[in-house]
């Protein structure tokens, strides 16, 4: 196919005119146009004054800067002309009829030039009233976020046209591809489907998305989930639809997996999580929370070096909720900022006041770590409680440190050149623990609860133990052992050449008062008293 034959499958009208003002070429949107007027060899100006009664397009400017003006055709219609200079001489000259743009733009996304919401929505009403038992998939793009945040907006509208291509080569003709959000997207298959079949495009969706890509010199990567939500009776509206297919992209995500179906015990779960996360905003203007301090102890004299602030959220009725069903809700909202600081601020604050100088110990969650406003925030929280900064140990999950690698080393050495401590927590349980050991020197390593536990059963688990002290020792750096629960375990660690441990056996979780009597109990010892 010619290039030229290429502008005949175009929607606008274009015009080639040559230096001359002759048409040399009209496509046959064109001809439509200027209703079979337009052919090769009528002077452009005959052209315009057939069909055009206001505005004129003026090639004699300044060349090589083009020509943009509005036309009214007899026919009352409003057109954009948009003039260009050719390189190999001449003009091209695209008509846009101002009405049919405007209703483009209602259903189009300008940036993927996929349809949006709305035509889906549309697409998929008409579906149902015909009984087609159409099928909608709900994809969604982990990781995209991140590459719009690190390389720009341009960067990642590029990113989204290519995913956008390789979405509508898996569709046929009778489908229907749609943008719906910042890396999100739905595709209609307006007929029935097998379960097979189904499962079968779901999962060419996935690995074809998740491929790597060549944008503007840059390889990226993102992950895709897809959500499926099939025909059946309860389902009555294009909404329906949607809500069904976006629980299961949800819980896709949420299991670490390529596809999910919808399943109703999903609208259970979400209606469980929208509860909570309601209850959870609640929590946060009533003031619920409060802190646990688990000591942790110096192996070598048995003193208490410091203490861990655990957060606890109390609920009315006196209960407690565990942090592992409300902090994950705390990070997808966005909530986990201002309940962070507020850890932060009450954890300096009750650390000023102990008569021991024991270190505190605050995690910090993978999304305050990517806050720009992070270190602000610990210089308040160390000045408003008049604590210094060496007493404060910041604990850094892998989690936090998997992403944008410059932008991480820059925070934690914005971090250490405040003087506070900085650990990595359950040390070993990912796959970037060692490369970040070498370029970045932490205080402390925690070794993770999961190798403690199993020390006194599996030589694997005893090999690692030790291997990570070993290391720690040979970059000195501080090792933790977290989860020692019973004397065997603490015997293990002890052998292996921790330096701390924590964990229940030698002190359970504690309000500020008992963490104040327990330190008070080592000055006595220390003044004699």
């Amino acid at each position: 196919m010619s290039e030229r034959e290429a502008l005949n499958y175009l929607s606008s009208a274009v015009l080639l005119v040559d230096e001359d003002g002759i048409v040399r070429f009209a496509n046959m949107q064109s001809r439509d146009l200027f209703v079979c007027e337009a052919h090769p060899g009528v002077a452009l100006s005959t052209l315009l004054q057939t069909r055009v009664v206001s505005g004129m397009i003026d090639l004699a400017g300044p060349k090589g800067t083009g020509c943009d003006t509005s036309l009214r055709f007899t026919d009352g219609r409003s057109v954009w002309a948009a003039a260009r200079p050719v390189p190999s001489g001449g003009w091209s000259i695209v008509f846009q009829d101002v009405r049919m743009a405007l209703a483009q733009a209602e259903t189009t996304d300008p940036v993927t030039l996929l349809a949006n919401r709305a035509c889906l929505s549309s697409t998929l009403t008409a579906a149902i009233g015909a009984a087609c038992d159409p099928v909608l998939f709900a994809v969604g793009l982990d990781r995209f976020r991140h590459v719009k945040d690190a390389l720009g907006h341009e960067i990642g509208d590029a990113l989204l046209r290519r995913v956008a291509e390789r979405l509508t080569s898996l569709a046929d003709s009778c489908d229907l591809a749609a943008r719906v959000g910042d890396g999100e997207f739905l595709l209609l298959k307006a007929r029935a489907m097998d379960a097979g079949e189904t499962t079968a495009l779901a999962d060419r969706i996935v690995d074809l998305l998740s491929r790597t890509y060549a944008v503007e010199g840059q390889m990226l990567n993102v992950v895709a989930h897809v959500g499926v939500a099939m025909a059946c009776r309860e389902i009555a509206t294009p909404e329906d639809y949607i809500k069904r297919a976006d629980l299961a992209l949800a819980q896709a995500r949420s299991d670490g997996v390529g596809v999910r179906f919808y399943e109703p015990v999903l609208a259970e779960r979400m209606e469980v999580r929208r509860r909570l996360e309601l209850d959870l905003r609640r929590a946060l203007a009533l003031k619920q929370f409060e802190l646990a301090y688990q000591p942790q102890i110096h192996l070598e004299s048995g003193t208490i070096a410091g203490f861990e602030a655990l957060l606890r959220w109390r609920q009315a009725d006196g209960s407690f909720v565990s942090p592992a069903d409300f902090i994950p809700i705390a990070e997808e909202t966005g909530l986990i900022l201002p309940i962070g600081e507020w850890v932060l601020r009450s954890a300096c604050q009750a650390a000023a006041h102990w008569s021991h100088p024991a270190v505190v110990a605050v995690n910090l969650s993978p999304v305050q770590f990517r806050n720009r406003g992070l270190t602000q925030n610990v210089v308040a929280a160390l000045a408003h409680a008049g604590l210094p900064p060496e007493r404060l140990e910041l604990e850094i999950t892998e989690g936090a440190l998997l992403e944008d690698t410059e932008a991480v080393i820059a925070t934690l050495k914005s971090l250490r050149s405040l003087g506070v401590k900085v650990s990595m927590d359950d040390f070993g349980t990912g796959y970037s623990s060692l490369s970040y050991l070498r370029k970045f020197p932490f205080d402390k390593i925690k070794i993770d609860q999961s190798f403690v536990r199993e020390l006194e059963h599996d030589a694997e688990a005893r090999a690692i133990v030790r291997t990570i002290a070993a290391l720690g020792s040979s970059l000195g750096i501080k090792i933790t052992a977290e989860g020692v629960e019973t004397q065997g375990q603490l015997e293990e660690v002890r052998s292996h050449g921790c330096d701390y441990v924590q964990g229940y056996l030698t002190g359970r979780p504690m309000d500020d008062a008992a963490a104040r009597a327990s330190l008070a109990r080592i000055e006595d010892r220390v003044h004699g008293t």
